[in-house]
């Protein structure tokens, strides 16, 4: 898989070269690369944003160095094929939000780039151009605003990313996960089976494997309940 990623601060994505993802990367299983979008202007100030057209607070990013960033990564000529086009997402808090079901989807794309703004947004004519180069998305991580989209940017790359084959060594854990289907993950032990008074349930000692999935299946339930009620009536 190919990812890349435009921002005026490529030196955020630092740490997609840490932990697994970094593994992934020598091993060629994920070709990642953070672009600096001042690379693509040309005055002495690098200049990438400018007042809004209609007056407002704050500054909104300009569309030439997008559009010659898009035509440099992307090329000028985009597959047709779906499967083939890549996925250029802008994070925006006015966008959908993302969830395990996105980060599967995305999973099974072949390239993605994503387009991370600051200070009041991105010139919507950027949005449009963009479609031209392939499927456009704006999602959000959640209700509420950060300073810019960097860091919506790497939580998707990594939860997108580790569900790549070949990124997490053991693929069984990812079934288990939490939101892999619809509810929250189980609570977990380990050893020592007494910790401060504090005892591991009894049912996971008893090596009785039905009795155990049971168990699971019961405290993924009534976590999702008391925690995130709003998935069990989705």
């Amino acid at each position: 898989m190919r990812i890349d990623a435009i921002s005026i601060f490529a030196q955020y994505f630092q740490a997609l070269d840490l932990s697994l993802l970094g593994k992934a990367q020598a091993a060629g299983i994920i070709d990642f690369k953070a672009h600096d979008l001042r690379d693509y202007t040309h005055d002495k100030h690098k200049t990438v944003d400018d007042t809004p057209y209609g007056g407002g607070a704050g500054m909104l990013m300009k569309p030439e160095p997008w559009g010659e960033a898009f035509d440099a990564i992307l090329g000028e000529d985009v597959s047709n094929d779906a499967d083939g086009r890549p996925v250029i997402i802008f994070t925006s808090p006015a966008g959908e939000v993302f969830k395990q079901a996105t980060a599967h989807e995305l999973a099974q794309r072949k390239h993605i780039v994503f387009a991370c703004g600051r200070y009041e947004g991105i010139d919507q004519r950027v949005v449009e151009y963009a479609a031209s180069k392939g499927e456009v998305r704006l999602i959000s991580i959640g209700d509420y605003v950060l300073n810019g989209g960097e860091v919506a940017a790497i939580a998707m790359i990594e939860a997108i990313a580790r569900l790549v084959p070949g990124v997490i060594g053991n693929a069984e854990s990812l079934v288990e996960e939490s939101h892999s289907d619809g509810l929250l993950e189980y609570p977990s032990y380990t050893k020592p089976a007494i910790w401060r008074e504090l005892e591991v349930p009894a049912v996971l000692l008893s090596g009785n494997h039905a009795a155990i999935a049971k168990w699971r299946h019961e405290q993924q339930v009534e976590r999702t309940r008391q925690v995130r009620p709003d998935l069990l009536n989705e």
